[in-house]
């Protein structure tokens, strides 16, 4: 039998634990390449997880700062979660028939949605909400353009993947017309170098209008944005930008979809992105923390917009696998938690604390610490450079995390850290100091003090 050829076999300090390692190898004969680079990197065989830790087949503990990219907005095993969705299961599990759990669970939904969003159609994955969103958008506006921003994430199916704004989409074409993207305001680094946010938000905007104006045909449907750039590292946008932009999309007859996949449910400390600057978006689309770490997604909109057709048709907008018994209570489970727990606040006042113990270590490796709530972004640079830290540096530093019990997504000079919603502050001080301690190893050893 061949040996692996796809796991990554270079490491530092770092030793995968001796079950993990077998387990990994074992599977990797027939799983194919692709995988998250987090598991292709670590090496981790999962046996269980409690609260915000991780434990690996021969019981070594992570603390987790990544929660699956957000996924794990309850952490693990946490005991309603469990009995409520357990229950579910010993009853029925399949179907798209009204269930108690999906009743409550949509109208819990809708008190605490924006203003005026107050129907909500559910999914299995990211990719499928936003794709149905962008049918909806079509669907009302009877266009069918579509524009999104540098940086921008949203899936990687055929219908958006123009829209993913990176070279994920590299050698994939020919890809769907019709689909735009202009710049994203970053606050930090502004793609026109303006000097303040205010001017960053207004040359921004004004190239959307010059876009639309110059590449497309006139038939803008909608523009898709997320209020905070996950995958391209946490990014926050220039103040006044999402203002901006909604006021622009309502003058063009445009829908506006805010895509809450990382944002919502209290990820940056207010229930959604879009809350940060009071805008009410015509579709959001939500999942990640949606289902406490269970496979669903959603599109949330008006009671006008929704009745749009065709998506408003009978099985216009479903899916096979939406809204099932077993999903509406993952669902209905981590919303009541969410709200019963406080955890909205206390991703605001634990994004506060790791945001001033990031400030703390004074890391000649850390350029550039940002953040709403449990949504935090780091830049890593080389001190002598000021460049972004080399990948193998970065890969060091996710191996000294990983040998002190924390799992971190530091193999990339852009760092997220999205720890559970539920994490202590005893938590975070010990992860920070532990991440504190792995900067300082790496700086030391390649002299990067």
């Amino acid at each position: 039998m061949s040996a692996p050829t796809h796991l990554p076999t270079k490491t530092f300090r770092y030793t995968p634990s001796p079950k993990s390692k077998a387990l990994c190898e074992e599977e990797s004969r027939h799983i194919a390449p692709g995988l998250q680079t987090i598991a292709l990197y670590s090496q981790i065989a999962l046996d269980s997880g409690h609260g915000r830790h991780l434990r690996d087949l021969d019981g070594k503990e992570y603390l987790d700062f990544v929660a699956g990219i957000g996924v794990a907005s309850l952490g693990y095993s946490h005991p309603d979660y469990v009995r409520i969705v357990s229950e579910q299961l010993s009853k029925i599990h399949v179907g798209s028939f009204t269930s108690p759990h999906r009743a409550n669970f949509v109208k819990t939904l809708a008190a605490v949605t924006p203003k005026g969003l107050d129907k909500i159609q559910l999914y299995s994955s990211g990719a499928e909400a936003v794709e149905a969103a962008v049918r909806l958008a079509k669907s009302r506006t009877k266009k069918y353009e579509l524009l999104g921003f540098w940086g921008g994430f949203h899936g990687k199916t055929g219908g958006v993947l123009p829209v993913l704004a990176d070279s994920f989409k590299h050698e994939l074409g020919p890809l769907m017309p019709g689909l735009y993207v202009t710049p994203y305001p970053n606050q930090d680094h502004c793609p026109f170098r303006t000097k303040g946010e205010h001017d960053c938000a207004a040359h921004c905007l004004d190239f959307i209008r010059e876009t639309i104006k110059r590449a497309t045909a006139g038939a803008l449907a909608a523009v898709i944005v997320e209020p905070i750039q996950g995958t391209a590292g946490n990014v926050i946008p220039a103040k006044g930008w999402l203002k901006g932009l909604r006021a622009l999309t309502k003058e063009l007859g445009a829908m506006l979809i805010s895509d809450e996949m990382i944002t919502g449910f209290g990820r940056t400390g207010r229930f959604w992105g879009c809350d940060h600057e009071e805008i009410v978006p015509d579709i959001m689309t939500v999942g990640k923390g949606l289902g406490g770490g269970f496979p669903v997604s959603g599109v949330i909109t008006s009671t006008e917009i929704s009745q749009s057709k065709p998506w408003g048709n009978p099985s216009g907008s479903s899916s096979s696998y939406g809204g099932n018994p077993f999903a509406s209570a993952a669902c209905d489970a981590a919303l009541q938690i969410i709200l019963k727990e406080n955890l909205v606040e206390n991703s605001r006042k634990m994004g506060e604390l790791l945001l001033s113990r990031l400030d703390g270590l004074k890391s000649p490796l850390i350029g550039l610490a940002r953040g709403r709530g449990l949504m935090i972004g780091v830049e890593l640079v080389n001190p002598k450079t000021r460049k972004p830290l080399e990948g193998t540096l970065c890969r060091e530093l996710f191996e000294e995390c990983l040998t002190r019990g924390l799992l971190t997504m530091s193999y990339n000079p852009m760092l997220r850290i999205n720890p559970p919603l539920t994490i202590t502050k005893d938590e975070v001080e010990h992860g920070i100091a532990t991440f504190g301690e792995a900067l300082a190893a790496l700086a030391g050893r390649h002299g990067l003090s």
